[in-house]
């Protein structure tokens, strides 16, 4: 029975869920929980009905059945903090949780997220217990639609975002010399390097034409794996097999403060110095394995504060106090998206740096265009290494 339990639980690892919060509130008091486990039931019913499952264990469950409500709030994948929160990773309890966003009242007096995905308010209509769970149906009352955005989703124990695959991914492929190369790019580091980069391209009459497809390294190797993209420039770091790639740069990570911060103006900081302090994570794929590899490299466990996959969020926590964080691409002015400075200090630190890394599929032919593409990127960043 271990054993099966185990190999279900490591299968369930691979499947993407949302993330929702699931909140309450009325003579039993406001509460919510993290959920990943919520599935619409029927829309035919004389109410939509949907279904979310809560161990009996968390802190939701006696408010929930009390109650007679809940709303299911979908998050948007920007707002994994809101998922941290609520699954107790900072310590925040009770009231404190509902102090990470903003809140409406719906149509049940259960809280909706005001800048949330989506939002399902829902009244309780059947408990049924399985196990350690409480498997509670709801039927709907009312759905409010946020802003746009993509869905948080969670798979294989980490947060990410779904990634849509061009239609003409499977039926367009290119047919020769004369089609634009197409390249994928991280979009973390994109602005920083593409722009001189393309003006060298475009200086040269003899080069092809260049579609630039941004997105994070998740999505950068999902373009080159259904050749959406020719060519891809993402990190070394955990790339699969079947990609070949090519270090054009290496990257050494710095830490960035608030200007105030009592150490912005050392030389350069030990990590062991901050490990105490929270630390405000860029989460992006590959980003925060990363970020998160340089402490194990050092023997260090971070307290990390927040989770984010946005570059322009981390910078504006940090320059707000909300912790340090450490990077690799280092934009100027040092300032953050809200006006607030920022200070970068280089890690005193041995780190292992990571390499932009040009990359293609091992078992794809380049063709002329392609190669051409290839051969000016790679003297591109050669002149800009020896520039430095």
């Amino acid at each position: 029975m271990n054993d099966i339990k185990s190999e279900f639980l490591h299968g369930m690892s691979h499947v993407a869920a949302t993330v929702n919060i699931v909140t309450t509130d009325g003579p039993a008091g406001r509460s919510g929980v993290t959920v990943s486990a919520m599935s619409s039931v029927s829309a035919d019913t004389e109410k939509p009905t949907l279904l979310v499952c809560i161990n009996d264990a968390s802190s939701g469950v006696k408010p929930i059945i009390e109650n007679g409500v809940f709303c299911v709030n979908i998050l948007r994948d920007d707002q994994s903090f809101v998922s941290d929160t609520f699954a107790g990773r900072f310590k925040d309890k009770g009231e404190d949780k509902f102090n990470c966003a903003e809140w409406h009242i719906l149509e049940t007096g259960a809280p909706a997220i005001t800048d949330g995905l989506v939002a399902f308010d829902c009244r309780l209509k059947k408990d049924v217990v399985i196990g350690t769970h409480h498997v509670f149906f709801g039927e709907v009352e009312k759905v409010s639609v946020g802003s746009a955005g993509s869905p948080l989703i969670y798979a294989n124990r980490s947060y990410g975002t779904p990634f849509r695959l061009p239609s003409t991914a499977l039926n367009q492929k290119r047919s020769g010399d004369n089609d634009p190369v197409r390249l994928s790019c991280l979009d973390s580091f994109a602005p920083y390097f593409l722009p001189a980069m393309m003006q060298t391209l475009d200086n040269d009459p003899t080069a092809p034409e260049l579609d630039v497809i941004p997105g994070d390294q998740s999505q950068v190797l999902d373009a080159l794996m259904v050749q959406d993209a020719d060519l891809a420039l993402i990190y070394d770091f955990a790339v699969p097999d079947n990609i070949q790639t090519e270090r054009l740069v290496a990257l050494r990570p710095y830490i960035v403060l608030p200007a105030d911060h009592a150490l912005a103006r050392q030389d350069n900081i030990a990590l062991e110095m901050l490990i105490d302090e929270p630390l405000v994570l860029m989460d992006a794929p590959v980003s925060g394995e990363y970020f998160l590899d340089v402490f194990e490299q050092l023997g260090l466990t971070p307290s990390i504060g927040m989770r984010t996959t946005s570059f322009e969020l981390v910078r504006s926590m940090v320059a707000n106090g909300a912790g340090y964080s450490i990077l690799v691409t280092n934009p100027t002015p040092m300032v953050s998206y809200d006006g607030k400075p920022l200070i970068s200090v280089p890690i005193a630190d041995e780190i292992e740096p990571i390499h932009i890394a040009l990359s293609n599929k091992s078992d794809k032919r380049l063709d002329a265009s392609i190669e051409k593409v290839f051969g000016q990127i790679k003297q591109h960043f050669v002149k800009e290494n020896a520039s430095a």
